[in-house]
């Protein structure tokens, strides 16, 4: 329970995406007052900007139990519990209604980007009396101008997606990648749809080895399917290839299994030119595109591309929580206390354990960061997972204790998002949700192994 007294003061939620919007709906149904910041033009923006992609999980796992109670009573139809949708589909057939229920539509500020967190009349030095303030929140709007808002208490649920991972190996961008930013995307580009004529016909290179990269890579190849004309490189930075494989057999989402299965496939049959281990070096103008120079192994590697794809996954913006009273892993960037639940080197996406407030609390009271963020540069997130944390945050900011404490969480296991010897380029959840994956073609073995998508 937050130490204030400001207790007619909104919870401020900063991000709209599923987990935000999650903790918008507990909090409702605890009689609280949500405030929740959208820094996009709609709800769930993140997720729309890889609407293109299917997830790992079915619709019984990406669904808010709270969301789901407040939309019922609306007359909303749960989709059918094993089907797998696309990231549009849960924003057109979940989040935009959940959004727009009369209980949570006057709440929402979109294009309302938070820029700063911090206590009413005191910096991150001023210990006396801090507990008894309110939290402050400065956010600008679509035309820039700057504005605040007092709340009791804030969970920061602004994910990580808007944060992309640079290219070197070394966690920073190399030399020349900024200057190149007109030709490189980051994250799951629409190669088949949105932006298909910014790669056809070109020579691409997708640097990455998780999740993310293997659908860009696929997509790519279907692209190339229709026009001879596209090639593909693919750039795993470390040695990595036995991951591709997916789960198998002991992957409970199976569909995470295919994807590695049809990854493998690819590489197998000499459709794209692959470079493993790699490491970037530089990047240099070359005509119209692009001269990557980099190492496979001990070997210099020269590679003129059209475009880059940097597919290695995201991390948090602490900017905003500068003057605030905050503990992150030194390693992970996640809640200390978190950090050991979650470090990919020990865990998959389906071996966390439940956890809650308890583990999510920081030295400010009354101040939660959760959903994606939490994980800070781990990729074993998944979005049941956020679901159970804002559960227990609302439980504690309302003053219940006890449901906060009793944390409950089932996920499914998986092989595929264990480290190894090695900690995993790119998130299991590039975005707050489930793992993205591309919808079933024939680059897609018919019987996997791992059986049908659940």
């Amino acid at each position: 329970m937050t130490t204030n007294s400001f207790t007619h003061l909104p919870v401020a939620v900063i991000g709209a995406g599923p987990v935000g919007l999650a903790a918008a709906a507990h909090l409702v149904e605890r009689g609280l007052v949500p405030l929740v910041f959208e820094a996009g033009p709609a709800v769930a923006d993140a997720v729309t900007a890889w609407g293109h992609v299917r997830v790992f999980s079915p619709w019984r796992y990406n669904v808010d139990a709270a969301a789901r109670r407040l939309l019922e009573a609306a007359g909303w139809t749960m989709p059918p519990e094993d089907s797998v949708p696309t990231g549009a589909e849960i924003v057109q057939r979940y989040l935009a209604p959940l959004a727009a229920l009369p209980d949570l539509a006057p709440h929402i500020k979109l294009d309302a980007r938070v820029i700063s967190v911090s206590r009413a009349g005191l910096d991150k030095m001023t210990s006396g009396g801090r507990d008894a303030a309110p939290f402050v929140l400065r956010w600008t709007d679509t035309d820039g101008a700057e504005r605040q808002a007092l709340a009791r208490a804030v969970i920061d649920t602004s994910g990580t997606y808007g944060q992309p991972n640079p290219m070197g190996i070394d966690g920073l961008p190399v030399p020349g990648e900024r200057q190149a930013r007109d030709l490189i995307t980051y994250g799951l580009p629409d190669v088949l749809v949105r932006e298909r004529e910014a790669f056809a016909g070109r020579h691409v290179l997708v640097v990455g080895s998780g999740h993310s990269a293997i659908n860009v890579v696929l997509d790519l190849l279907r692209l190339r399917a229709a026009d001879p004309a596209t090639q593909v490189s693919w750039a795993l930075r470390r040695d990595s290839i036995r991951r591709l494989r997916g789960g198998g057999l002991n992957d409970q989402l199976p569909a995470r299994g295919a994807l590695g299965l049809a990854a493998d496939e690819a590489i197998a049959q000499g459709r794209l030119n692959l470079l493993v281990p790699f490491a970037a070096d530089r990047i240099e103008p070359a005509g119209a595109g692009l001269l990557v120079v980099g190492r496979q192994g001990e070997d210099e590697v020269r590679l003129t591309v059209g475009r880059i794809v940097v597919a290695t996954g995201s991390r948090p913006n602490l900017d905003l929580l500068r003057e605030l009273r905050v503990e992150l892993d030194p390693m992970v960037e996640a809640p200390p206390a978190l950090a050991p639940l979650i470090d990919p080197n020990l865990h998959s996406c389906g071996t966390v354990p439940p956890h809650g407030a308890a583990e999510l609390r920081q030295p400010e009271a009354g101040f939660y960061i959760a959903g994606a963020k939490s994980y800070g540069r781990a990729p074993t997130f998944l979005m049941a997972t956020g679901y159970e944390q804002v559960r227990s945050i609302v439980a504690e900011v309302a003053g219940d204790a006890e449901a906060a404490r009793e944390v409950h969480l089932v996920l499914p296991e998986t092989g595929v998002c264990s480290a190894g010897p090695e900690v995993p380029e790119t998130s299991c959840c590039p975005a707050p949700i489930a793992v993205p994956v591309a919808a079933p073609t024939a680059l897609t073995p018919k019987k996997p192994c791992c059986g049908t998508a659940a």
